[in-house]
């Protein structure tokens, strides 16, 4: 329920924050109430508070800790895996409004902002000086960096240039009870007492609210070429990803899309360059200083490796055009819901695999959706074994809401039994807190369930999501 003005806790919260910054009816928490992930549960907070200064976070986290009431860390909510739903009367601390970009330093190649910045924003702000900060996650539109480093998100190009993590130097920390610590250095190198940097960065919102982040950047990318290759069998686009590594190319993009998917772009009619009847398409990016032979070469092994289909840029324009097919996924599937009654929904899932295992996971996937009579369609970035099946089903019938639970484990299993990972850029949230205890194993999970009771004894920050304390 909204609280009332008579309420300890929003009482004691007025004291720092403005009324504005407190949001107590039913819409505000509602809408807060959930990120973006399917069959995961949620409860309903008591407040939203969003503070624009980390005094005003200090102020929230001693505020809850002294009246023992749980905090739920927010950014955008585009998040995937229930990281970001509440839980009954709880203060949910979104950091949307903390949205400055602090500085950009040439010179050593690092941008200090706080975590409500989106990732886009960050990118176009930090070009204007020749820089870039590669990771792109799909949602990078919307989706905040506090955000990006508490799922320790990924993206496209990320088969080259890493993920979050590999570029968090420093991060400035409220811990449950209100105290504030920086973690890492603005140093190249450093190794100076144990990685609590690394330690924070996936982990959720479970041990401490970033309130500050310093980000390493890297020279503007060259301008990309790409190809696109269509295969008649995932044996061969499988054959072709592990060539492209073997030769030790680094492509910028290596994305994979199953024939579910690519009949699903072929449909939407905008892009013509695919065709119909692949069992699979690579799309490939490079942006050596030599693309264009770079680019020779790999189609040379996806030749070699079978494919019946090849196209490749010869100007960063065509480029861009290749890359928007993996790009139009998502509205394709849009398409494909709303053309089947625009009643159905969908969740995206996250699985990892060693880059050799990929064809047979995708086949593994295409027997699950056969087994369970249901639509799956499977992409991803395939240059770091990491897949995305999307599947879709009918949030109105029972019995399909059931078969796509199922096969969502049943995915889970197969990343699993193929020496995968329940989760490559996602997160655990509380969607895969079972499936974490069957990756980790009972003295890893211990550790792990020992740093949540050092960083936060009353279980109060994020309570319930990754492992229980």
């Amino acid at each position: 329920m909204p609280l009332t003005t008579d309420t300890p806790l929003l009482r004691a919260l007025r004291t720092a924050l403005p009324a504005e910054a407190l949001l107590t009816d039913p819409v505000s928490l509602a809408a807060h109430s959930r990120d973006s992930a399917p069959f995961s549960e949620c409860g309903t907070p008591a407040v939203v508070a969003v503070p624009r200064t980390a005094e005003q976070v200090e102020h929230v986290m001693r505020t809850a800790y002294a009246l023992d009431v749980p905090v739920v860390p927010q950014g955008a909510r585009t998040g995937l895996a229930g990281a970001a739903n509440a839980v009954d009367g709880c203060v949910v601390l979104s950091t949307t409004a903390m949205d400055r970009i602090l500085s950009v330093d040439p010179a050593n190649r690092l941008v200090r902002c706080e975590p409500g910045v989106t990732t886009r924003r960050l990118a176009e702000a930090v070009a204007e000086h020749g820089l870039t900060y590669p990771p792109d996650p799909a949602s990078w539109e919307h989706c905040t960096i506090g955000g990006n480093i508490a799922t320790g998100a990924g993206g496209i190009c990320c088969v080259k240039y890493g993920v979050t993590a590999d570029y968090v130097l420093d991060l400035d920390l409220v811990l449950p009870d209100g105290r504030r610590v920086r973690t890492g250095r603005d140093t190249a190198k450093g190794v100076a007492g144990y990685d609590l940097t690394r330690l924070v960065v996936g982990s959720e919102g479970t041990l401490a609210v970033v309130v500050g982040a310093t980000l390493a950047l890297r020279p503007a990318r060259p301008p990309a070429l790409s190809l696109l290759a269509q295969f008649p069998t995932l044996t061969a686009a499988g054959d072709a990803v592990a060539a492209i590594i073997a030769a030790g190319h680094t492509p910028s993009a290596l994305e994979l899309l199953d024939r579910a998917t690519t009949e699903a772009v072929v449909d939407l009619g905008r892009h013509p360059l695919l065709r119909s009847g692949s069992a699979a398409t690579l799309i490939v990016e490079s942006d050596t200083a030599n693309p264009s032979a770079d680019l020779t070469a790999m189609e040379l092994l996806c030749k070699e490796a079978g494919s019946d289909h090849i196209a490749t840029s010869a100007t960063p324009e065509e480029a861009r055009e290749i890359i928007e097919a993996r790009r139009l996924v998502s509205t394709a599937l849009a398409a494909y819901m709303a053309s089947h009654g625009g009643g159905l929904t969908a969740f995206i899932e996250d699985v990892a695999v060693p880059r050799s295992a990929l064809p047979t996971l995708v086949g593994m996937i295409e027997g699950i959706a056969a087994r369970h009579r249901l639509k799956i369609f499977t992409l991803g970035h395939a240059g770091d074994g990491n897949l995305h099946p999307t599947v879709v089903f009918d949030p109105a019938d029972p019995d399909e809401v059931e078969r796509a639970r199922t096969a969502y484990d049943d995915i889970m299993a197969a990343g699993l039994e193929l020496g995968g990972t329940t989760t490559g850029e996602h997160g655990i949230g509380t969607l895969k807190r079972e499936w974490l205890e069957r990756e980790l194993g009972p003295v890893s999970l211990e550790l792990q369930r020992g740093l949540k009771r050092l960083f936060d004894p009353k279980n109060l920050l994020n309570p319930g999501k990754v492992v229980t304390a």
